[in-house]
């Protein structure tokens, strides 16, 4: 699995690229196919308090998942949008195996 993390308009901090990194490895429990994992980090309207967002596209042969939240915290964002990519996942896998 390829992780790429792109923090849009502000520079990651290295606890934060960590915590990404333990986080998204759990994503290859579910499914262990996955090619690329790509994470979008922004700031948007810094005048409100939930302004950080977290974009995640997850590449496996012949599908891509997508999911985006905007929270509080980056951490919490992260946490969101891997729930929603671990449901894309799950659904994926039971189509697939009642075919």
């Amino acid at each position: 699995m390829k992780l790429r993390i792109q923090s849009i308009n502000f520079d990651a901090t290295t606890t934060l690229e960590s915590y990404i990194n333990k986080k998204s490895l759990k994503l290859e429990k579910f499914f262990d196919e996955i090619v690329n994992l790509d994470i979008y980090l922004k700031v948007v309207k810094p005048e409100t308090a939930t302004n950080k967002e977290a974009e995640i596209k997850v590449s496996i042969p012949s599908v891509d998942f997508f999911a985006s939240k905007t929270c509080d915290s980056f951490e919490e964002a992260i946490d969101l949008t891997l729930e929603a990519i671990e449901k894309q996942i799950r659904k994926y896998k039971e189509k697939s195996t009642k075919n």
